[in-house]
């Protein structure tokens, strides 16, 4: 369906495709994967045509449709999110909102002496807009936004007023309503919560359309795609199989290349010691001189490239007490929207704890409390004595100072640290080299987020409180953190629409999906993986 041949592209003195082709097929689901600024972007630019390669052609036959759903979402306002929805799914949108204004035309009197004109467009439009599908539209912009998590209130509701995660759900439901023939989709899951996670990831295996994705969710390209295409420093590289099959092949590809490489420096060495030993010899020089020559003509083969991710080993928090966190008849409302009423929770040592619940049921609320940056409206909510707590939120990514570089901001936040120990734990949140040196103003989200944990566990907190630490990480670095903090040796409390993150540290799960109606939270004590098997689902409400 579309062909990409031998494209090369550069971007200043980065070279990001060289002579690079693949090939996407009708109704295929393929991942796209890669480091950080590796091109995976520019690559669904340049089959757009966004933003042509240098060389190399890309093939889409005429009659293809193309959806893109990118990370830049433009203003929307003035129209409601079902109108705004419509408006932007393509063609058929456009017909859609052409026929009512042709049938406002219609009714006025005004119009009379061009009535047969806009009839016979009312006509035309009216007969292409069957054809795509048109009369069953908002049925189905309304089941796509409904799965996407918004309600029928926020649908009717201008989109305006929306905060930009949900824009960017606006922005998926556009494309999805589409029904092009192909979709580009880049990092479509940053934005959603688990529950819509579920519901997209159904979707696009069910669809009629090829898709080809960025992603940063493991288990949702486990589950959605069948081949992964990584960019390769300069080449896409095609697996059959999932993320955790391309990691295999990765490995063993890797080994092998370990192995070629270390064989031939072995050979090399050998013969040089030789030439070494024997250059002045008189009986062996020319042999000396064959094997030098041979040397010379040996194509040295590259070391593998390694993108190794380590836990970072930090320091021990001070040791918290029994009694981390309790929360004691607490009750917060919204206005009228009541989020709690009468709620009892008990943090304790050792507990991690994972808060689920529906969309909109109050779970970074819960966080705020605990972390006393919302006060209840009635109740108490007392931290142990002996507690040290550290909050992550979206927000902290705005205290960074943007002027400063990365190594200056944790310069001035830790003044007495030594230059080593700042390097090595920049360098386990992959900033090294250079990277340091960068302005906090152009990080990306992911750097921003990295930046912030960074800081957090340097002089770790006994009581960590996270809401969504993994939005914006890449796949590897979410592996980093869940590996260095299955080790850490305090309490935690944290939201996550991440599975790898909750099945790697949750030991307890708070569903706070029913608190709304006054009921206390559903309390399972043990691991994320056991309460899935119980409830037969992986979200509150959300069933296998």
């Amino acid at each position: 369906m579309i062909t990409v041949s031998n494209i090369s592209k550069r971007h200043g003195h980065q070279a990001l495709f060289v002579e690079a082709s693949m090939y996407l097929g009708a109704g295929e689901k393929v991942g796209l994967v890669g480091p950080n600024g590796a091109g995976k972007s520019t690559l669904f630019k340049i089959i757009t045509g966004d933003d042509p390669a240098d060389e190399g052609e890309v093939t889409v036959p005429r009659q293809t449709t193309i959806g893109y759903f990118r990370q830049e979402m433009e203003e929307i306002g003035g129209r409601s999110v079902l109108d705004e929805t419509i408006a932007g799914c393509g063609q058929v949108g456009a017909l859609h909102h052409e026929l009512a204004s042709l049938e406002q035309d219609l009714a006025d009197p005004e119009k009379a002496d061009v009535m047969d004109r806009v009839l016979q467009r009312f006509g035309e439009v009216q007969s292409r807009y069957q054809d795509l599908g048109g009369y069953e539209l908002e049925a189905r912009a309304k089941t796509i936004l409904h799965g996407l998590g918004f309600d029928d209130t926020q649908i009717a509701a201008d989109a305006g007023a929306l905060s930009g995660g949900w824009k960017m759900r606006v922005g998926i439901a556009r494309v999805l309503l589409g029904d092009f023939d192909v979709l580009l989709m880049d990092e479509p899951t940053n934005h959603l919560d688990i529950e819509s996670i579920l519901w997209l990831e159904t979707y696009l295996k069910d669809t009629r359309s090829a898709v080809l994705m960025t992603c940063h969710d493991k288990d949702f390209m486990n589950r959605v795609v069948s081949r992964i295409i990584d960019v390769d420093q300069g080449e896409l590289v095609s697996y059959t199989g999932d993320y955790d099959f391309m990691e295999r092949q990765q490995a063993q590809r890797a080994a092998h290349q370990e192995a070629a490489f270390e064989r031939q420096a072995a050979t090399i060495a050998k013969m040089q010691r030789f030439i070494d030993r024997f250059g002045t010899h008189v009986a062996k020089a020319a042999q000396a001189r064959s094997r030098a020559k041979k040397i010379d003509k040996i194509e040295r083969l590259d070391p593998p490239v390694k993108r190794v991710v380590v836990p970072f080993d930090f320091q021990a928090p001070p040791r918290v007490g029994e009694d981390v966190a309790t929360l004691k008849a607490v009750s917060k409302s919204y206005g009228k929207r009541r989020v709690y009423d009468g709620l009892d929770f008990e943090v304790k040592r050792g507990e991690r704890w994972a808060v689920m619940g529906r969309n909109g049921a109050g779970k970074t609320t819960l966080l705020k409390m605990v972390a006393g940056a919302l006060e209840p409206d009635h109740g108490s909510v007392k931290i142990g004595p002996s507690v040290k707590l550290g909050y992550f939120a979206q927000q902290a990514l705005d205290l960074l100072d943007p002027t400063k570089t990365v190594f200056e901001q944790f310069t001035y936040t830790f003044p007495l640290a030594t230059h080593g120990s700042k390097r090595a734990i920049l360098g386990a949140f992959q900033f090294s080299g250079d990277d340091v040196e960068k302005r906090i103003s152009v990080l990306s989200g992911g750097e921003r987020s990295r930046l912030v944990l960074a800081l957090m566990l340097f002089d770790p907190p006994n009581f960590l409180v996270l809401d969504e630490p993994t939005n914006h990480l890449d796949i590897v670095s979410k592996q980093m953190l869940v590996d260095t903090l299955r080790n850490f040796d305090g309490a935690m409390l944290f939201v996550s629409h991440d599975r790898t993150f909750l099945r790697g540290l949750a030991n307890r799960v708070l569903d706070v999906s029913e608190c709304q109606n006054g009921a206390q939270p559903f309390v399972y004590p043990g691991p994320y993986g056991d309460w899935v098997e119980k409830n037969g689902g992986e979200a509150p409400g959300v069933h296998s």
